[in-house]
């Protein structure tokens, strides 16, 4: 394997002269995806030659076995960077991407110039520099740039080359950098004081401190119960409505305690002369005294409101409506908005902007015009401009591409279900922001009773009511229901209703109601969050998502993201000793001082500098002033206890003992001191940390690590125990401790002995079964199994019945059948099962089908009927058409439509199982071989003369990371 060390020397390209040279000049295009390169070749015509990289083509070594031998010895190898030598990068053309650069410099030999063609941001410029770097053309290299794949932009990009922006290159490769020491050096601090294989990463942990903060508000949150009276008022006959909903918030001239009055403790945050709780008995006590009592309208006070339109969509405002409204994850978003824009749906989904282009707007607002008539187009085109941290990256909002729109109908064959949702939302959003304003009226109206008992009584009602649609003819964004976000087009109207107008309530009813902690965060939450913090680039807001799910850090309950106990000790060790590396403003500031280097203002090798050695850099208490990342980290780790990082506190138990749940090696545990003991408890894995009450805690308490104690089995004389495991509960025997080894055995000798030790059996509860409830005949029964059932008469095979993974079933031989219920393990006869043998074998499970365990109703893309089953790989949701396992997070008696809907989408969009291919062994010839030889010599002599090539010393400034 060879690399080499990255410099911007030579990236820049010639600066005279743009676009076509004459029309016999050949050219090569290279695009970054196979479908963009399908696209666009025939727009461009038969003098170029158009193909992908398929992305990136090299990056940093992902581990010690990428290294080239010749750096192997140095000191940074492990880095990647070569920290002393102005942090230069090495770079290796990554395994699957060598076939690709062979054909790419094939190509390279057959034309007369280079068009790089990447997406129009820094990571694509990135990736073009790369590919100027690792192809070394001998022929003019231009830069190609367009943010919508059609004839007439790709012809215009063609005609507009420009140079490669070696600035835009540095901001990009600064940060790959960054994050590789960020990450190389912090993550191994947590491999060492809280468990093996974790992450840490500049944005991802911010994003999951994030999390867990919310989840730590939760665990603090004290609920308060306050209680008000609800009416239905009634206007007479001749109103219209004749009754309406009033709300009783006032009593006596002090207002009535509402659930923003509280605060996280549960307390007022006025004074109780301010504002007024009433109890449950007073809220009764007081209905009943209101009850055919007269009620007088005390004011009326009506206002013209204006709602002006959305903006059109950028990518974070894309991922967050696409969430609300379509259910898709960040993820899929991004994927399906991909493979929008490639084959020329879309513009560029990647973009901070939401100004639109002069022919976007006149296209926006002619087909609104046809559509929904002049009068719902605005006087005047709007632009929508807002503040972009870095002008280069902004472009255009996302929109339909073309100069003239296609309408969602236009396109619908073309498109599948989630395609043409997104492409629907993205056209529908795009004309509504050259639409005019929505106008209609509020009514707020304040009414008035005495109760019998003599307290003056006052109601609000409020009403809107629309009386020119305008935009929202054709959209209304989503809202966020758990944070109590009402639709912009919802109505409620009220009468008439004029001052000192008589009213009557025809229905009074006492409420009670109980704050509620703040929600979890959701995926488009999440990504407001960021977006709001200033923290990462929408852009990367999917990855970013992704990563902390895969890393463990963050797992899904329904919509909701709920944090791990090791994301709690990992972001405890982070606050405590790397405070400034997940504080949210030092975050976002690293992100402003990323795009003065994108606009040139500053220069990534003294800044590198600066950040991991540290200078006079930044703000007071930055890292660079701290000292450095490499000083912050060497001096930090011999003063971290692990066991205080791995131990979070809960509660105290009803005796007083400190219960903890502590992060083990193999994953999290509850732990409490009882007279000197330690006592601990095995945490369910899909328990969230804002439900471990101190009554789930005695519940798992109550069956300690070390399993109940179910008694000896007869037989063997073992004690058998019920224990809770990762995978659920199980009973197993306790086996005797063997002989000790003699003082010295060596490590193969332990090895051989441990080896030859008896392993205890085991057995999984069933699904009717529960620990505290176990007997020791049921144990045993379980630990019978399999069953021998009896022998086929036939061919002599013996039949057992077993409990397997994928729930119980038979065995003769390698041919195994699924039986119905678990009881049957041990009742079925052998003249059932040679019934059920004798029977066709049926894949799945379709031979003894059950009902389903939950309806959930159709499915919004393939309209039909949802429906969660028991299969072999446990609980999963299907539509007939797909299958999709449930999550360890998803419950079946909590599992939602929308949730279900979710999970099928993913599996559809993974497409259906590859077909399983019958190979047959064929000997190779004696060509094939010999001709493998001699590439492998080849190679290998190739690559044992291969020498790191240095960047020009006047370059290395500006040398690269990906």
């Amino acid at each position: 394997m060879s690399g080499e060390q990255g410099s911007v020397a030579g990236a820049r390209t010639k600066k005279d002269g743009t676009g076509t040279n004459g029309a016999g000049t050949r050219r090569l295009v290279i695009v970054e995806s196979p479908t963009k390169a399908r696209k666009i070749a025939p727009y461009l015509g038969g003098n170029y030659v158009v193909e992908s990289s398929v992305g990136h083509i090299r990056d940093l070594p992902r581990g010690a076995a990428d290294v080239p031998a010749q750096y192997k010895g140095e000191s940074w190898a492990r880095l990647g960077v070569d920290i002393d030598n102005d942090f230069k990068p090495l770079y290796i053309v990554t395994p699957d991407k060598k076939s690709k650069v062979t054909e790419l410099k094939g190509l390279l030999k057959d034309v007369d110039e280079l068009y790089l063609a990447t997406d129009p941001d820094r990571e694509g410029e990135a990736i073009a520099w790369h590919l100027l770097e690792t192809l070394k053309p001998k022929v003019p290299v231009r830069r190609m740039v367009f943010h919508e794949v059609t004839e007439q932009a790709i012809r215009a990009a063609a005609d507009a080359t420009r140079e490669l922006d070696v600035d835009l290159v540095d901001a990009q490769e600064t940060r790959r950098i960054l994050d590789r020491l960020y990450g190389y050096e912090v993550s191994p601090v947590l491999w060492k004081k809280v468990m093996p294989k974790l992450s840490a990463g500049r944005v991802q942990s911010v994003a999951t401190r994030i999390v867990v903060e919310r989840e730590r508000e939760r665990m603090r949150f004290t609920s308060a119960s306050y209680w008000d009276i609800s009416a239905t008022m009634d206007a007479g006959e001749d109103a219209s409505p004749q009754t309406f909903p009033a709300r009783l918030v006032g009593v006596d001239g002090a207002r009535l305690a509402t659930g923003r009055d509280f605060d996280s403790d549960g307390q007022l945050k006025g004074t109780a002369k301010e504002i007024r709780v009433l109890g449950e008995a007073e809220a009764r006590a007081l209905t009943q005294a209101l009850a055919n009592r007269d009620f007088t309208v005390s004011s009326v006070e009506e206002k013209p409101y204006t709602r002006k339109p959305y903006a059109p969509f950028m990518t974070s405002t894309l991922q967050q409506e696409a969430g609300r409204k379509l259910r898709f994850t960040s993820e899929r978003t991004m994927r399906i908005a991909q493979k929008l824009y490639e084959n020329g749906y879309i513009t560029y989904m990647r973009t901070d902007s939401t100004t639109l282009s002069e022919s976007a707007i006149s296209a926006a607002r002619s087909q609104a015009t046809q559509l929904y008539g002049k009068e719902y187009v605005s006087p005047s085109p709007r632009q929508y401009t807002r503040k972009v941290k870095n002008a280069q990256e902004a472009h255009e909002a996302i929109r339909p591409s073309g100069e003239v729109f296609r309408t969602p109908g236009q396109v619908a064959g073309e498109l599948d279900s989630d395609e043409f949702r997104m492409y629907e939302m993205i056209w529908q959003r795009t004309i509504a922001s050259q639409m005019a304003d929505a106008k209609g009226t509020t009514m707020s109206v304040r009414i008035v009773g005495t109760a019998t008992s003599g307290e003056e009584c006052t109601f609000a009602a409020s009403g809107r009511t629309i009386t020119f649609a305008g935009f929202l003819k054709a959209y209304v964004e989503a809202v966020d229901t758990e944070a109590g976000g009402e639709a912009d087009d919802k109505q409620s109207r009220l009468p008439v209703l004029v001052k000192d107008q008589g009213l009557t309530a025809s229905e009074l009813s006492a409420d009670g109601h109980t704050t509620s902690p703040p929600a979890r965060y959701s995926e488009p939450s999440l990504v407001s969050k960021l977006e709001e913090l200033g923290i990462g680039r929408p852009s990367t807001y999917a990855s970013i998502i992704k990563t902390i799910q895969d890393r463990g850090y963050v797992w899904k309950k329904g919509s909701a993201l709920v944090p791990s106990w090791v994301a709690f000790a990992v972001i405890g060790l982070m606050e405590r000793h790397f405070e400034r590396l997940v504080d949210y403003n030092f975050t976002a500031g690293l992100e402003d001082e990323l795009d003065r280097i994108a606009n040139g203002d500053e220069q990534r090798v003294e800044w590198l500098q600066k950040f991991y050695f540290g200078g006079d850099f930044g703000v007071e208490g930055s890292v660079g002033r701290l000292g450095g990342l490499k000083k912050l980290v060497d001096g930090s780790v011999e003063g971290i206890d692990a066991r205080e990082i791995n131990s979070i506190p809960l509660f105290n138990d009803a005796d007083g003992h400190k219960v903890v749940v502590r992060v083990g090696r193999y994953g999290p545990y509850l732990e409490r001191e009882v007279d000197g003991q330690s006592q601990r408890a095995n945490l369910p894995e899909d328990l969230p940390p804002d439900e471990l009450t101190s009554e789930i805690a005695e519940k798992l308490f109550a069956t300690p690590q070390e399993g109940r104690q179910l008694g000896v089995d007869p037989v063997s004389g073992h004690e058998i125990v019920a224990k809770e495991g990762r995978f659920g509960p199980y009973v197993t025997e306790v086996l005797p401790e063997p002989e000790p080894l003699p003082e010295g055995a060596t490590a193969a000798q332990k090895k051989a002995a441990k080896a030859k030790q008896p392993k205890p059996r085991t057995g999984s509860l069933f699904k009717s079964m529960a620990i505290d409830t176990m007997t020791l005949e049921d144990a045993l029964k379980l630990l019978s199994l399999p069953r021998v059932v009896g022998k086929d008469p036939e061919s002599g095979d013996e039949i057992t019945a077993q409990n397997g993974r994928y729930g119980p079933y038979l065995k003769k031989g390698t041919d195994s059948r699924s039986i119905q219920t678990e009881d049957q393990l041990f009742s079925i006869t052998l003249e059932e099962a040679l019934k059920i043998y004798s029977e066709p074998k049926q894949r799945g499970r379709s031979a003894t089908a059950k009902p389903p365990l939950k309806e959930l109703g159709d499915d919004p893309v393939s309209g039909k009927p949802m429906v969660v089953k028991d299969g072999r790989f446990g609980p999963y949701v299907t539509d007939g058409e797909y299958n999709a396992t449930l999550r360890k997070s998803d419950s079946i008696e909590e599992l939602t439509a929308e949730r279900g809907a979710e999970l099928l989408a993913e599996k559809r969009a993974k497409g259906p199982a590859p077909k399983r291919r019958t190979t047959t062994t064929r000997k190779a010839p004696a060509k094939s071989t010999a001709a493998k030889s001699a590439s492998a010599t080849k190679s290998a002599a190739a690559a044992k003369t291969t020498t790191a090539k240095k960047a020009p010393a006047k370059k290395a400034s500006t040398a690269k990371a990906k």
